[in-house]
């Protein structure tokens, strides 16, 4: 009775943002499944990695750091981390041999067997607001609602250990969640769980999207917000609505070109917004963050944070990531942390890549849709199970 009454519901939560970050003490899997198994790697050698010889590791000892934090009291990363702490001062020589000599480099492939997925980036957007609503500040980032239910069904069901399900009670029955339009329209009982108000609702759909931001108030000081829950809806892109009704070429599809659209049209602003059914709600983060925290439960690090799909990557994994800078054929191959997720992460070859915050973050990650290949590098003694 229970699946059959779910499973329209945990269909619908097949494409939901990311859960909320782990705590750093949460259980991990066996080293057999750190994984999934029949996963889409090959084996590789460092030597196929691009530029691995002349990459500069310094930048990604830090994010590696981070990773260990959440991971060093697992048992398939307590060796290679507790190795990690006994690095002080590395140069690029000893880190490379750390990672040659305690990883392996696995080459991530897509279901059809190419090894090209589409890269994107993310940022940390700045926007303007204030705790209470005014007649500049009039549009709400909502916490998360009274009536919205989270539920785990991993135990029932091990292939959704990915998912939650998301919805409201009506009655006796467990129903979708109020959509964007429906909340937009006043339908959900948010009254007194707005955060914050701001004072432009497309600045603040790109924040639902971005997943963390900061919000400069009246008096000039900065706060922090994140990613607390979202409403069970898959993400739609308006980007591709925009390109549908023939606002711009494919090739043009950008954060800015969809701003650049909303100035001259907005009369049609919130038609386009209600597209996307998915509405992300945040909660207040401490200042003393040195920045967003991803799905791993640790701060990004700017330009070596990736945001992966992890029915494929586990989070936490380094990750080698061959691609170009946003809008060039110039080569942008280094070795990053998985330590995000993202609603519209989905498939194997995909990452989004965490450029950091401001203006000239949000220029790169806006720009930001290329071509890449993507190498997992796992701890020896921890490889995924290869299909025979």
């Amino acid at each position: 009775m229970l699946r059959s009454a779910l499973l329209p519901l945990i269909l619908l939560a097949a494409c939901t943002t990311p859960k909320p970050p782990a705590p750093a003490s949460s259980s991990m899997p066996p080293a057999s499944a750190i994984a999934p198994p029949y996963a889409p790697f090959a084996v590789s050698k460092w030597e196929m990695l691009p530029d691995w010889q002349t990459v500069d590791l310094q930048p990604t000892w830090g994010a590696f750091t981070q990773s260990c934090n959440a991971l060093k009291n697992k048992p398939s990363w307590q060796i290679i981390c507790a190795r990690a702490n006994e690095l002080t001062q590395p140069d690029n020589n000893s880190l490379r041999a750390f990672f040659e000599q305690g990883f392996t480099p696995y080459q991530v492939y897509n279901p059809d067997g190419s090894s090209q997925g589409l890269i994107t980036g993310y940022y940390e957007p700045k926007l303007y607001g204030s705790r209470v609503k005014t007649a500049r500040f009039r549009y709400p980032l909502y916490g998360p609602p009274d009536d919205l239910l989270t539920i785990d069904l991993s135990e029932l069901y091990p292939q959704l250990k990915d998912l939650r399900l998301r919805g409201r009670l009506q009655g006796n029955r467990v129903v979708p969640y109020y959509n964007r339009g429906e909340i937009d329209n006043g339908k959900a009982p948010l009254q007194g769980r707005e955060l914050f108000w701001v004072d432009n609702a497309v600045d603040l759909f790109f924040l639902q999207i971005q997943g963390s931001g900061r919000i400069e108030l009246p008096d000039g000081t900065l706060v922090k917000v994140g990613y607390a829950e979202q409403n069970g809806h898959p993400y739609n892109s308006i980007g591709k609505k925009l390109v549908d009704m023939g606002a711009f070429k494919l090739e043009e599809s950008s954060m800015q070109n969809i701003k650049l659209w909303a100035e001259k049209n907005p009369d049609k602003l919130l038609g386009l917004l209600e597209q996307n059914p998915s509405y992300v709600f945040f909660r207040e983060l401490p200042n003393t963050l040195p920045a967003p925290l991803g799905a791993l439960g640790v701060p990004l690090t700017n330009e070596y944070s990736l945001a992966v799909d992890t029915r494929t990557i586990p989070l936490g994994a380094p990750v080698f990531l061959s691609t170009t800078y946003p809008n060039t054929a110039a080569p942008l191959n280094r070795l990053m942390l998985a330590q995000d997720t993202g609603g519209a992460i989905k498939g194997a070859v995909r990452g989004d890549f965490f450029w950091g915050f401001g203006e000239q973050a949000g220029t790169q990650a806006g720009r930001m849709k290329q071509s890449g290949q993507m190498w997992v590098l796992f701890p020896k003694g921890a490889e995924p199970v290869l299909r025979p």
